[in-house]
């Protein structure tokens, strides 16, 4: 597999969670975005802690917040940028 930076991996799990109408468990980002128990539990952590991703302790689900649709937004933007330009690049 390919080098993800941890930027990348975090707009995997958002996404994953973003899905659907009640969020993503934790198997379904693990195996969706391609990580160990160890390192989901860690970016689960990280995004929860930073108000990215919201856990619903009814349903046991991840689900992606406010926030967390802005920072998609903003990557996704950002890639656009340096895509195009990349393109131009080779040009």
């Amino acid at each position: 597999m390919k080098y993800r930076s941890r930027t990348e991996i975090v707009r995997q799990i958002l996404e994953i969670a973003n899905k659907g109408n009640h969020g993503a468990l934790r198997t379904r980002i693990m195996y969706g975005a391609f990580l160990s128990l160890a390192k989901i539990k860690e970016y689960l952590r990280l995004l929860t802690d930073n108000d990215l991703l919201r856990y619903d302790r009814q349903t046991h689900a991840f689900k992606t917040t406010e926030k967390g649709l802005r920072f998609l937004e903003i990557y996704n933007k950002m890639s656009d940028v340096t895509k195009t330009q990349r393109q131009h690049h080779l040009w």
